[in-house]
């Protein structure tokens, strides 16, 4: 069996051929050397899908059909399994052995991971990948629930989710029927072509975590990313901790695993939850393997194990000698703390990367014919680069690198000074596999749904994990803010199935199509605000307080962002209704952060002196926000910017912030912030 990611390459094709916007063979003309799919209203081929294909890939064949009809009208007949007699033409949905004599010069022995093909001849047309699924798990536990169709690769789906958007022309600008944008045509044709391709990307999922498979947190985009081919992706790698229980089930049984304190004690510092491991001990790795043997038998699917160690990264870490023997002295100098004492120590960069080793050694042990994997953050004191230790080849690194809209912010750890954009440098430089999880921040108000754009910032950051052969991407913190963020979760999708894509080609794409008219209008809009942010932000890297909002979106800046969307408005006059209605969508965000900063301005005094007319202006500021939101159900989403989330305490009279030392009334236990 090959493996999915020591095999994971980008093929290095023509631009043109893979760009979003320039492939010259979507809409090719009829001619008698094409094959005419659609003509004038007529289907001339059926779509033909293998025999016994897998849920979530059957589905594909349904909505390929459905998107055929909203491009040209008319639906394609679905038929499973090789038809008797063969049709004169027809579209295959994945690989079956018939094609072999239709297609004679195509090679169909996917050895790349994920990889696709989209083929046409004279007479008919294959759109196939490379698929792995075990027919006996089909159903699995996912996060919050049952995944019904579980598959370790989806070549087929996604391929078919490509030709919908490149060869049909179909464009998904943000989730739900508004934001999806159709190009009526009365003839499909297609000169012969062949397109082959495999996403360098392709732990994709966790880039919209609350929309991936089974994830019912905050989502509301699940049918989104699904359709941009984020979701059914090949690397389920969390952004966690790996024994947050352990503390709980080991510390009276198996209390010699726990990390030695320098006061001689086993004590679990600083929290059972976030208590650390003695990494040396040989008892740890047996235990984490029985751990490993139980999430098989739970999920024979899995493939990738965590071995991270807890969270709390400056306290607690074991101080045994043998620990210790795994620190390279010429680490960089970091400040480590237990009870009652702190010490500088080298970086444990080479010790977690050691016991990621010796996790993965004895993972081998009992599965040698199999393609596992070990999954270790560089989080917290093992961020930088190791001096000596080298990841073993199935050891992925999960390197916890806070460049995301912050690219030169400083590692706050770092005695030495060091970006987390060099520290992913570093690592690129000597794994063999390498994800980026990067948490947010919250520089501009990313967390409160604020337009805290770095669109521009964010493609040249996906450039440069491409070239540090990135496989996969866990950003922390997409809430799913459609109308301030559109355009940045937009770029974010495009890029992480092609990081090779120049924001031009994403952004012209996305307002002309998004906008028709008022495309240049839209995109003054959010570039004027996201040109202010950058410059807000630069001074500001390492985070805002809420309460800094209202100097970056103040007044002026508000004004000119809004008077670009008073002119947008203006142009979609007599144009497709749908332009005007995407632009109030944007404005729907632009109000929402209009009616935001006027609370923080309004609260910023009141928990010093309250008073009853600055809590009945707040209370109907945030009926208006809810009332605006749910008519536009995905312009922002509401569950993660209530005023009892944590990121939004003490904008509102009846949920002081704590830290303004105002006792907080007693929050739901059930809330998803809280647990």
């Amino acid at each position: 069996m090959l493996s999915p990611i020591q095999n994971s390459f980008t093929v290095k094709v023509p631009r043109f051929l893979i760009c979003l916007y320039g492939i010259a063979l979507a809409f090719s003309l009829q001619s008698a050397d094409a094959l005419t799919l659609v003509e004038n209203g007529v289907a001339n081929a059926p779509i033909v899908i293998f025999k016994d294909a897998p849920p979530k890939t059957r589905v594909t064949a349904d909505e390929l059909a459905e998107y055929f009809e909203k491009v040209t009208g008319v639906k394609p007949e679905i038929v499973e399994g090789v038809p008797s007699p063969l049709p004169d033409n027809a579209i295959w949905i994945g690989y079956q052995p018939a094609l072999d004599k239709l297609f004679p010069d195509t090679d169909f022995d996917f050895q790349k991971p994920e990889e696709i093909l989209i083929s046409a001849n004279l007479n008919h047309l294959v759109i196939a990948g490379r698929d792995r699924w075990d027919p006996d798990h089909l159903t699995v536990q996912g996060i919050d629930e049952a995944i019904e169709g579980k598959q370790n690769e989806y070549g087929t789906a996604n391929a078919v989710y490509h030709f919908i958007q490149e060869y049909l022309g179909v464009r998904w600008i943000w989730p739900g029927d508004l934001g999806e944008d159709i190009i009526k045509k009365e003839t499909i044709s297609f000169e012969p072509f062949e397109f082959r391709y495999a996403p360098q990307i392709r732990g994709r999922g966790g880039m919209f975590n609350y929309s991936q498979l089974s994830n019912r947190g905050y989502g509301k985009s699940q049918d989104w990313t699904r359709l941009q081919r984020l979701q059914l992706c090949s690397l389920e790698i969390g952004g966690g901790h790996g024994f947050g229980d352990w503390w709980e089930r080991y510390h009276e049984t198996h209390p010699d695993i726990f990390a030695l304190q320098p006061d001689g004690t086993r004590s679990g510092h600083p929290s059972p939850r976030n208590a650390k491991l003695c990494q040396s001990n040989p008892e740890v790795w047996d235990l984490w393997l029985e751990d490993v043997k139980h999430q098989l038998e739970e999920d024979p699917t899995q493939f990738i194990f965590n071995g991270s160690p807890n969270d709390g990264w400056s306290s607690g870490h074991c101080v045994c000698d043998d620990c210790r023997a795994w620190d390279h002295p010429d680490g960089e100098p970091r400040l480590m703390h237990w009870h009652h004492y702190r010490e500088e120590r080298p970086a444990l960069s080479d010790r977690h990367v050691t016991f990621a080793n010796k996790l993965a050694e004895k993972l081998k042990q009992p599965y040698p014919d199999k393609d596992y994997y070990v999954a270790m953050l560089s989080y917290g004191h093992s961020r930088p680069g190791p001096v000596e230790a080298r990841p073993a080849d199935n050891v992925i690194m999960v390197v916890v690198a806070n460049f995301f809209g912050r690219t030169h912010l400083v590692d706050r750890g770092s005695t030495w000074g060091t970006t987390y954009r060099d520290q992913f440098d570093q690592w690129g430089k000597v794994a063999p596999h390498i994800m980026w999880r990067p948490n947010t921040g919250s520089p501009a108000g990313w967390q409160q749904g604020l337009p805290d754009l770095s669109v521009h910032q964010t493609v040249e950051d996906f450039h440069f994990i491409a070239e540090r052969n990135c496989l996969g991407l866990y950003i922390d913190s997409v809430f799913e803010h459609w109308a301030t963020h559109g355009p940045h979760y937009y770029a974010m999708a495009q890029l992480a199935w092609n990081p090779s894509l120049t924001a031009d080609q994403i952004l012209t794409d996305y307002y002309d199509r998004g906008f028709g008219p008022a495309a240049d209008e839209v995109r003054a809009y959010y570039e004027t605000i996201e040109n202010a942010r950058m410059e807000f932000a630069k001074d500001r890297i390492h985070g805002s307080g809420i309460e800094d909002f209202p100097a970056l979106y103040n007044e002026d800046l508000l004004a000119r962002a809004e008077a670009h969307l008073d002119a947008a408005e203006k142009l979609t006059s007599g144009a497709d209704s749908k332009f005007a209605e995407r632009v109030e969508f944007v404005r729907v965000g632009c109000n929402y952060t209009k009616l935001v900063i006027e609370n923080i301005s309004l609260m910023s005094g009141y928990w010093s002196q309250p008073d009853d007319t600055v809590a009945e202006k707040v209370r109907s500021n945030w009926n208006a926000i809810e009332k605006t939101i749910s008519s536009h159900p995905y312009a922002i989403n509401f569950g993660p910017v209530r005023p009892i989330t944590p990121r939004m305490l003490g904008l509102h009279p009846d949920h002081p912030n704590p830290k303004w030392k105002v006792k907080p009334k007693k929050s739901d236990p059930n809330d998803l912030d809280q647990n």
